[in-house]
């Protein structure tokens, strides 16, 4: 597809066309980059002055919006939700169909069973036992570990690795250089030396789920460590062994998850946040950016803050870290005062 029809884009994501239906649109872009032939969209009031000079063909808009416009619009009930729609509207554009077959310098052992519609790209390597699903793509350099299995529809991109004996579902991500299977940090002190602790575990991924780019998921020491249906797990994260996530679970950059703790459904975890082993943090649960979780959350909770406490708590508690100094200097100043009063007693 080299351009789509507002018209036709409109009826595609669910909007009120509001301009000439015959527009052509050939790409997205930002309120500041988009030019003609783009679609943009606005979804945040403290962009507006951005919409307001917007070369764009055509914006996406929240339909309650009530300001100026000055091109074509698509008003929705959900802008980010739109956008993504028209994304995938024009996905050949950005993301050409895979060719079905496998590359000829890739490494697929006689023993792998590899769908006939799926894409085995340039040097990836799939070992013997593996099983690749319909319509799988493995972009450069993957590899699939004996006996594991890649799900329907599942997208591996360059030099993403899944180990022996892993699972992922249907409609997986694997963005680049991830690792799904890696062995546990796992060790013993024997005669002042670490010995290492073998990982017989294995990993399983639910449907729908995105694993983000040089994300580290470490199989079980014994069982299986779980990434639920539909999590969504943002670049440079870190996944202990025998850690379970529960279904729609999302976590921002660098979070670390420790050993057998245990993340909830719908659960929400901030940029660098930080869970101790054998933690359980509640469904519904929101733990902020850099919090570090030593306790049990409960469910539908929102903690911040190191030691993870109550939001309310955490920020009253930084409150009074900030007046300190405030403190300190009239703590001096009282004993000033008293030191000058025990002065004018008389001396015993």
């Amino acid at each position: 597809m080299s351009s789509i029809r507002l018209a036709e884009l409109a009826e595609r994501i669910g909007g009120i066309l509001e301009g000439d239906e015959n527009l052509e649109i050939r790409g997205i872009a930002g309120l500041f980059e988009a030019t003609d032939g783009e679609i943009s969209f606005f979804a945040n009031p403290k962009y507006a002055a951005a919409l307001a000079v917007t070369k764009a063909t055509a914006v996406i808009v929240r339909e309650s919006w009530d300001g100026p416009i000055p091109c074509a619009a698509i008003r929705v009930k959900d802008p980010d939700k739109a956008m993504a729609m028209a994304t995938e509207a024009l996905g050949t554009l950005f993301h050409p169909e895979a060719v079905p077959g496998v590359h000829p310098s890739a490494i697929v052992s006689a023993a792998a069973k590899v769908s006939p519609d799926a894409s085995i790209g340039p040097f990836c390597v799939v070992e013997s036992g593996a099983v690749i699903g319909a319509k799988a793509i493995l972009t450069l350099g993957c590899l699939v570990g004996t006996d594991s299995i890649i799900g329907d529809e599942c997208r591996l991109h360059a030099y993403a690795v899944v180990r022996e004996r892993v699972r992922l579902g249907n409609r997986v991500v694997v963005h680049e250089g991830a690792v799904v299977g890696s062995d546990g940090f796992g060790n013993y002190r024997e005669n002042g030396t670490w010995r290492r602790i073998p990982h017989i575990g294995t990993v399983e991924v639910g449907d729908d789920a995105e694993i983000g780019a040089n994300v580290t998921v470490d199989r079980a020491r014994f069982g299986t460590t779980l990434i639920g249906k539909g999590v969504k797990i943002d670049n440079l994260v870190q996944v202990a062994h025998n850690v379970k996530i529960g279904d729609h679970t999302v976590m921002a950059a660098q979070v670390g998850i420790a050993g057998s703790s245990t993340v909830g459904s719908r659960v929400m975890l901030g940029g660098q946040a930080g869970l101790a082993g054998h933690v359980e943090v509640g469904d519904g649960a929101r733990v902020g950016a850099q919090a570090g979780v030593t306790k049990n959350v409960a469910p539908d909770t929102y903690v911040t803050g190191y030691p993870a406490m109550p939001h309310r708590k955490a920020a009253e508690s930084q409150a009074h870290l900030m007046r300190l100094k405030f403190w300190k200097e009239k703590v001096k100043a009282l004993e000033e005062r008293i030191e000058a009063l025990e002065r004018l007693l008389p001396k015993e």
